[in-house]
């Protein structure tokens, strides 16, 4: 099988890792890829939010499976492009990738669904914020109700600050969710559909607060691990059950059927599981440690996802014991980053590159703000954070920072549901 990955990112050199240790994989491709990606698969230059360029490389290229990787291309509708080219596509179309493209309308889906979710409102107009502020906190959570690749998020007890960073939005026209703060420790499932079957895998937890102890803005992810220790017993289950499966069913009832990876972020409080989020695709960080320890050949998933036969597929098969990633960020991250230094130790096994490229001279250099993904593996948490934190001690990137206390407390066990 010939495999096109579109991205750029460590969850793309994530999927390529996966995709290169299943046997019915014989040509690998990455665009637009990056230094790390260019290792696995030939690499191509190509606008990954371009459809038909997207479509014609496909085509060129003879790819029989295309698996979309961020979620730019799937709001864009790259997916429905390859589709109604005939190539086969993992990823869902631009209509069910609205599930994360507009959190308005994943709140419109979750109520006709009676998915349990966050009280919201949104509010488009500066002249009725106030009000609509008022009406929830403390604490605020405001929103960017578009794609904000994890940034467009404020949590915050502090009411100026909620307000102005409405206003910010509000300023460059992008309408502003509001909602109430949830409770309770944060999980990520990550769920195959294709359409009406829907698999889950590995439940996990990131951290998106770019400093030790959820301190500072948040960002795209500095960090996660997989299985959860802690998770009541039956949770994956009751996910499936209330969140899910429901959500699947009213998509495909409005006649958008989503096709690709269902991500749901919720939250477990002290009401019982809630949704903080859908995504359309797989999630960064998370990935790199799910997929660490998936044992299934991933080809054929993706493939039976794309073709709608997952429900033929055999249950999946993980490795034992546990998967912690650790995100390397440039300088000045989540802010402009700074970029173009030298990195040293990228080449070490478990490193996987995000924001990187190699210069003319061969040197791999930053060009992005998370720069590097490290996945420690191990018997339990402590040992995949100790596998991962030795491998971060061998990478030399100047400026560079990352969280020292991801999965700490979990393998302490003080992380909890309430």
């Amino acid at each position: 099988m010939r495999v096109l990955v579109i991205g750029a990112g460590a969850r793309e050199h994530a999927l390529l890792l996966a995709l290169s240790r299943d046997p019915s994989v014989t040509a690998l491709a990455c665009a637009p890829g990056n230094a790390g990606t260019a290792a696995l698969a030939e690499t191509y230059g190509v606008d990954a939010v371009d459809p038909a360029a997207v479509t014609k490389l496909a085509g060129e290229w003879r790819a029989d499976l295309v698996a979309i990787g961020p979620e730019g291309p799937l709001v864009a509708g790259v997916g429905d492009a390859l589709r109604e080219a005939g190539i086969p596509c993992f990823g869902p179309t631009k209509a069910a990738a609205r599930i994360e493209g507009s959190k308005a309308f994943a709140k419109d889906v979750m109520t006709a669904a009676g998915v349990p979710t966050a009280r919201s409102e949104v509010v488009d107009n500066p002249a009725r914020l106030d009000a609509a502020l008022g009406r929830f906190g403390p604490t605020w959570v405001v929103k960017d109700d578009g794609l904000a690749a994890g940034k467009g998020v404020v949590v915050t007890a502090d009411f100026d600050a909620a307000r102005a960073h409405a206003m910010r939005l509000l300023d460059d026209g992008h309408p502003v969710l509001l909602e109430s703060f949830l409770d309770g420790p944060e999980v990520s499932l990550f769920c195959l559909v294709d359409g009406t079957t829907a698999v889950p895998l590995l439940p996990a937890q990131d951290f998106k607060r770019v400093g030790d102890g959820d301190s500072g803005p948040n960002t795209g992810g500095m960090g996660a691990y997989a299985p959860l220790p802690w998770a009541p017993e039956g949770l994956v289950d009751e996910i499936m059950d209330r969140v899910v499966r429901p959500v699947v069913a009213e998509l495909a009832r409005r006649g958008t059927p989503f096709s690709g990876l269902l991500y749901a972020g919720l939250a477990l409080t002290s009401e019982g599981v809630q949704v903080v989020e859908f995504n359309c695709r797989f999630g960064d960080p998370e990935t790199q440690a799910v997929l660490a320890l998936l044992r299934t050949p991933l080809a054929g998933l993706l493939l039976a996802v794309a073709n709608g036969t997952l429900a033929e597929q055999p249950p999946l098969d993980w490795a034992e014991g546990s998967a912690v990633t650790v995100v390397v960020a440039a300088e000045g991250y989540p802010g402009r980053p700074r970029t173009g230094d030298v990195i040293t130790g990228s080449e070490v096994d478990g490193v996987l590159h995000a924001g990187t490229r190699r210069r003319d001279d061969g040197a791999v250099v930053s060009a992005g703000g998370r720069v590097l993904s490290v996945v420690g593996l191990g018997d339990d948490l402590d040992a995949a954070r100790d596998d991962a934190y030795r491998k971060i001690a061998k990478v030399h990137l100047t400026g560079s920072h990352h969280r020292t206390d991801i999965a700490l407390r979990a393998a302490q066990g003080q992380v909890a549901a309430l």
